[in-house]
């Protein structure tokens, strides 16, 4: 999940619901990351700012769904 980009357009149409599960996976994978760092393994760098921006990317589309 982690290693592609999230479209805006495929968020678009999941229910705030689906949306906050996804956050939650999306949250759960960049701290699995971390330790998984932190702890010495091999992890490929740009998983990080991937997954930053695919969490910026569900809380907009959240964010966009409350106040319509």
């Amino acid at each position: 999940m982690s290693d592609t980009k999230l479209k805006a357009t495929d968020l678009r149409e999941k229910s705030v619901d689906e949306l906050n599960n996804l956050l939650l996976e999306l949250r759960k994978e960049q701290f699995n990351l971390r330790m998984g760092k932190s702890m010495g393994q091999e992890v490929k760098p740009h998983l990080f700012k991937l997954g930053k921006k695919n969490i910026a990317r569900v809380k907009t589309i959240i964010n966009s769904k409350q106040a319509g």
